[in-house]
C-alpha cells in the first residue's frame, strides 16, 4: 500500500461491519476481537467485516478472494453503502462516502461506481439496448444519446446484432455480457464485481474472464473484483487480498501469495499453484559463482520460470537475469531442475523450500 490517499482510487482503513442488535455495543468492547463463533455464541453478533484496510490504485484490478462466509461480499457492498458499514473509512476518489447524504450517495453509484452482480438482474421486458441504456436513463440522458452509447458499448462487449434481443432470447454469458455493458455505459470511475461469473459454465467463465481482462485492457478502469476461486483470481488479479473470517490475511500480487505466503492459510489456498508458471526468476536467480561465465543469454528477472526453461536447454551457459541495463544474477540449468523438483513445496517469506543447498534463491532486485 506505497499509494498516498490521494492517489489512490479506493482507499479503506479500519473498516468494521457487524450484523446484529447489540453491534455497536460490541464494537466499542474487546468483543469485537473474539473469534466468530464466540462473537455469535456470547453476543449474538456476527462481524463480516473486522478491520480492514487497503488502497486500490487508478487502474488497477484488485481481487479479493476467500471462502464462502469469508465477508468478501459484505465488503464489496460496503464500498458504496449498499452495506452500511459500522465503523472505518471508505473514500473513492478521495471523497469521504461515509461522510455522503443519501442524494449524493445515489450521485455516486449513478456516475463514479457500478456493480456487477452475480444474478445480472436485467430487466425482462426491456430490449437488450434499453437493459445497457438504463443507467443513462436514470441520469437523465436523451433517448437518442443513450442509444448511441448503448451501441457502442454492445460492440465493445461483442454483442454487435443483439440490440433488439430481450434478455431471454440470450445465453446467461451473453446476459451477463449484457450486464458489464449496462456497467460500462456510464462510464463509471470504479468497477466492482461480486461473484460475476459463479453460476456460469466454466467455458463460458473463462471466455468472460478473458472478455474482462480485454475491457480492461481497452478502457482502462479502476476494478475490485470478488472471487472465491483461486484460479480466477490468479488470473485477472494484478493485487489479491485474501480474507478470512472478516480479515485481509494478505495482499500481494500472484507470485508474492505464491513465492510467500504470510501464513499455513494461505499456503493452503496456493499449494496445488503450479510455481513455475507464476514465480520469476528473481525468485531462484543467485550471485555468480567465482569464475563462472557471464556470456550466456539474458532474461529480464520478470521472466516466468517455465518460460526460461526453453533458452536454458538451448544453452550451456547460465542465463544472465537483468533488471533493465542491471545485473541482477544467473540462473542455470542445475537451478531449474533443482527448483522444479521441489514444486509441491511452498516457500516461507524471504525463503524459497526448493532450494539447492549452497545456493542463494531468495528474491533478488536490482540495487
Amino acid at each position: 500500500m506505497g499509494d498516498s490517499p490521494d492517489s489512490a482510487a479506493i482507499t479503506v482503513a479500519g473498516l468494521w461491519k457487524i450484523f446484529g442488535s447489540t453491534a455497536q455495543r460490541v464494537l466499542n468492547s474487546d468483543d469485537r476481537h473474539l473469534d466468530p463463533a464466540a462473537l455469535r455464541e456470547k453476543t449474538g453478533c456476527t462481524a463480516a467485516v473486522r478491520d480492514v484496510s487497503f488502497e486500490v490504485r487508478p487502474g488497477e484490478v484488485f481481487v479479493v478472494m476467500g471462502l464462502s462466509g469469508s465477508g468478501k461480499s459484505t465488503l464489496a457492498r460496503c464500498l458504496t453503502r449498499l452495506v452500511e458499514p459500522s465503523a472505518g473509512e471508505i473514500r473513492i476518489g478521495g471523497e469521504d462516502i461515509r461522510a455522503a447524504t443519501p442524494a449524493r450517495l445515489r450521485e455516486i453509484r449513478r456516475h463514479q461506481v457500478s456493480m456487477v452482480f452475480q444474478h445480472f438482474g436485467l430487466l425482462p421486458h426491456r430490449r437488450v439496448i434499453d437493459n445497457v441504456a438504463y443507467g443513462l436513463e436514470i441520469q437523465g440522458t436523451a433517448k437518442a444519446a443513450r442509444h448511441a452509447r448503448a451501441a457502442e458499448i454492445l460492440s465493445l462487449v461483442g454483442l454487435d446484432g443483439h440490440a433488439d434481443a430481450y434478455p431471454d432470447q440470450l445465453s446467461g454469458g451473453m446476459q451477463q455480457r449484457v450486464g458489464l455493458a449496462r456497467a460500462l455505459a456510464v462510464e463509471p470511475r470504479v468497477m466492482v464485481f461480486d461473484e460475476p461469473f459463479s453460476a456460469l459454465d466454466p467455458l463460458i467463465r473463462r471466455d468472460m474472464q478473458a472478455e474482462v481482462i480485454r475491457l480492461h485492457r481497452e478502457v482502462g478502469k479502476t476494478m475490485v473484483f470478488i472471487t472465491h476461486d483461486l484460479s480466477e483470481a490468479l488470473k485477472l488479479g494484478e493485487r489479491i487480498a485474501i480474507m478470512r473470517a472478516g480479515s485481509i490475511v494478505q495482499i500481494g500480487t500472484a507470485e508474492e501469495l505464491v513465492g510467500a505466503p504470510a501464513d499455513d492459510y494461505v499456503a493452503d489456498f496456493v499449494r496445488d499453484v503450479p510455481r513455475s508458471h507464476v514465480l520469476t526468476l528473481r525468485w531462484i536467480c543467485r550471485d555468480p559463482e567465482p569464475g563462472e561465465s557471464l556470456t550466456g543469454p539474458t532474461l529480464p528477472v520478470g521472466t516466468v520460470i517455465k518460460d526460461a526453461l526453453a533458452v536454458a536447454s538451448e544453452s550451456s551457459q547460465p542465463i544472465r537475469v537483468v533488471d533493465g541495463d542491471d545485473l541482477v544474477g544467473v540462473v542455470d540449468r542445475v537451478d531449474l531442475l533443482g527448483f522444479l523438483s521441489g514444486q509441491d513445496t511452498v516457500a516461507k517469506p524471504g525463503q524459497d523450500s526448493a532450494a539447492e543447498p549452497g545456493r542463494n534463491t531468495s528474491p533478488k532486485v536490482a540495487t
